[in-house]
């Protein structure tokens, strides 16, 4: 055979080889890889602050995932984070609070951690506010019946420290409540003329209350982190369901609710 068809078989061979490589290689903008579905149960325990706008963001997700079985699980960030300690099967966890939430980072139970929203405080009182309260230096009025959360509850921490932003006494409530539904639930049955509460909660009560604000400078702002439970059992809806509260939906559903984007 002579040397110039040895080498014209070569760079056929050569040829051949680099046409099968480049067609079983897929181009980078061929294919792309679908975000998961949720899908599967999850256990979300949420602040109780996050009652109306996590149940909105429920049915968005009946509808966007059918697949998504979502049970909530409601209280003060404090209780939650006990029984996630103790062993209570959470999926996710949503506080009010970085501090609780920091409880369970150091305790390795949780994903790092993202905000995912922010709140203030209001005060609530009576419909057409009958003992004129104006500030929180009314509150320690002779005649006012204030209720709050336990300083336990990041709410009652909060309206603690706007009282102390506010260069007043420690305030002397008649009862501390362990979340911030229940606080609310003694102004609107007629058992305190005023509460501090969460700007959220005015606004969903509607009606039933009316709201006096806390000037800036006195307020406080909380923070809102959520993260998966590493010992869930379906741990990837899990990541998806925070995900989706983070940048989805479920920032559209916590807005419309009077909560601000995360800072």
């Amino acid at each position: 055979m002579s040397r110039r068809r040895i080498a014209l078989l070569a760079l056929s061979f050569a040829f051949v080889a680099s046409a099968c490589g480049s067609s079983s290689k897929p181009s980078s903008t061929s294919t792309t890889t679908a975000a998961p579905k949720l899908s599967g149960s999850l256990n979300v325990f949420a602040a109780a602050s996050l009652t109306g706008a996590f149940a909105d963001e429920k049915q968005t997700l009946a509808a966007s995932d059918p697949g998504l079985s979502l049970t909530y699980n409601f209280a003060g960030s404090q209780a939650l984070v006990t029984q996630i300690q103790q062993g209570a099967p959470a999926d996710v966890f949503a506080s009010a609070d970085e501090k609780n939430m920091q409880k369970l980072v150091d305790a390795g139970l949780v994903e790092p951690p993202k905000q995912f929203a922010r709140n203030k405080l209001e005060i609530a009182v009576a419909p057409g506010n009958p003992k004129h309260i104006t500030g929180l230096a009314d509150l320690e009025r002779p005649g006012v019946t204030l209720v709050l959360a336990d300083p336990s509850v990041p709410a009652g921490k909060y309206a603690r420290q706007a009282f102390q932003k506010a260069g007043l006494p420690a305030p002397r409530p008649v009862s501390n409540e362990l979340d911030v539904k229940s606080a609310l639930s003694k102004l609107t049955l007629g058992e305190a003329d005023a509460v501090v509460v969460y700007v959220t909660d005015v606004k969903s009560a509607g009606s039933k209350v009316a709201g006096v604000e806390i000037p800036a400078g006195r307020n406080v702002v909380a923070i809102y982190p959520i993260a998966a439970v590493k010992a869930s059992k379906n741990l990837p809806a899990a990541e998806a369901f925070v995900d989706e509260i983070v940048g989805g939906t479920g920032q559209q559903a916590l807005q419309a609710r009077g909560f601000l984007p995360p800072g």
